[in-house]
């Protein structure tokens, strides 16, 4: 017999990080009606009449106004969607994408 010991090995266990967070941002111009804004909100960010309306008029008040937090791929989906959904009705409402401070 030898005098060897087996040591059992340290499992390694890979860290998985989340992915990272992007902001949605609606853009206020002054062409679009309203209406059309809230609609757009309801449709493509799933919102209650009440929630579309105040995300539409901060952004009315302010310039802009964060819509909502998504990873990457799908705050970027969302933001073309609802950009491209104005656009075929001819407003210049505009959805952006920035990443989100940690």
């Amino acid at each position: 017999m030898s005098d060897t010991t087996i040591k059992p090995r340290n499992e390694v266990k890979p860290k998985t990080e989340r992915p990272r967070l992007h902001k949605v941002i609606l853009v206020n111009d002054d062409y679009t009606p309203r209406e059309f804004v809230v609609t757009v909100l309801r449709a493509e960010f799933r919102m209650s009449d009440e929630q579309a309306y105040r995300v539409m008029m901060t952004a009315h008040r302010r310039g802009v106004c964060v819509v909502a937090v998504y990873p990457k791929e799908v705050a970027e989906t969302k933001a073309t969607s609802a950009t491209e959904a104005a656009r075929r009705r001819g407003y210049p409402l505009l959805f952006t994408t920035e990443p989100e401070e940690t």
